[in-house]
């Protein structure tokens, strides 16, 4: 595996094989290669070292299963990148574990450029997916990328607010099971100046444990993570405890203590993470690792397009009541921002607060904020 040197076809097909076949993960590919010199000696000897190991019978991907995917992948637009080519991202090859093959369809360029991971609660509040655009907006325009990992809340909000500039995302599963399958217009909008990257098969439909494995990606491909909101127990925390094992920079936005979703973020400050409340907080960490400066924007005072239909409507239905309600929390909240978070009329958003203020649920503050209590 030594740097900067393109495999052939042949060898491709069969670091192919090899990761694709049975119990065979980044970490045994290694010791295989490094112990037989090769992928096809590892492929010779798998039948062999699985029998004595007690397996009763080892799939092995054929080579007519390899030249299917490659030939599909090569259809779709699809880069198997090896490690150790020149295109391979270079922070995520000195993590411990990384992918003997790189799936990437987009701009293969972007994962060259210094990288900001941005993730955090799928269940967001409207002021952590304001802060999180603003974020990755801020960082997008001074030259980082931005990494996540395509979930809802506080992942689709940091793509979103890159695309223009450039976005990676992370798959948990292969390129053509894209999870949440409600993201597929997203990821293909994003794909213009961005890029999407998986190791997994193109067909592999992804399991509750495929995501901390993505989540490793998240973390090596990224100089540093930044944790917008993340609850006790939360996938967003095992990716900032991955960054710290890779050594990248740990970044955590604080919360309300009231909010259950600031809980994690709270305590990964607690613990030491670098406390973030605008983008200058991320650059003053990163340019001496990257040994430049980055100069950020002057601020745009212009708002965001208002993407909401407008409805005579004013009978909200349970799942836009849920949706506005899933977007409050203790800290003050824009009820701008719930109208275009909620994707949904300005009269039903003011409907469902005053239930809430009816019900004794909701506390409002100046400037047309909003909060539950």
């Amino acid at each position: 595996m030594s740097d900067g040197v393109r495999l052939t076809d042949e060898q491709r097909l069969d670091w192919l094989r090899l990761i694709r076949s049975d119990n065979v993960g980044p970490r045994t590919f290694r010791d295989l290669v490094n112990t037989y010199g090769g992928a096809r000696a590892a492929l010779a000897a798998l039948p062999k070292l699985a029998r004595r190991g007690g397996a009763s019978g080892t799939h092995i991907c054929t080579v007519e299963e390899a030249e299917t995917e490659l030939k599909a992948c090569r259809a779709r637009g699809i880069e198997l990148v090896a490690l150790g080519e020149p295109d391979y991202p270079a922070r995520l090859q000195t993590i411990y574990d990384p992918p003997p093959l790189l799936a990437v369809r987009g701009k293969l360029s972007l994962l060259a450029q210094p990288l900001v991971a941005i993730v955090g609660s799928r269940n967001a509040s409207a002021a952590g997916v304001k802060f999180a655009s603003g974020l990755a907006r801020d960082l997008g325009a001074t030259g980082f990328g931005i990494v996540s990992g395509l979930a809802r809340g506080i992942d689709a909000a940091a793509h979103r607010a890159s695309m223009a500039t450039g976005t990676v995302a992370v798959l948990a599963g292969g390129h053509e099971r894209i999870y949440p399958h409600d993201h597929v217009e997203l990821l293909d909008a994003l794909l213009t100046e961005g890029a999407a990257v998986s190791e997994m098969p193109l067909t592999w439909e992804p399991r509750a444990r495929d995501f901390p494995r993505r989540n490793r990606l998240i973390s090596g491909l990224a100089l540093g993570v930044v944790i917008v909101e993340a609850a006790r127990r939360s996938g967003s925390l095992i990716t900032a405890r991955m960054a710290g094992e890779q050594g990248r920079e740990v970044f955590a936005v604080p919360g309300s203590p009231l909010d259950p979703r600031a809980e994690g973020t709270n305590g990964l400050l607690k613990q030491g993470a670098t406390l973030v409340t605008e983008a200058a907080d991320v650059i003053a960490a990163l340019e001496p690792i990257l040994g430049r400066g980055f100069d950020l924007p002057a601020q745009d005072l212009q708002q965001e397009p208002d993407e909401i239909p407008l409805t005579g409507d004013t009978e909200p239905g349970d799942d836009e009541r849920s949706r506005i309600v899933s977007l409050l929390g203790p800290t003050p909240s824009a009820i701008d921002d719930l109208v275009r978070l909620s994707r949904t009329s300005p009269a039903i958003v003011r409907t469902v607060l005053l239930e809430l203020e009816l019900a004794g649920r909701l506390e409002r503050h100046g400037g047309a904020m909003v909060s539950l209590v």
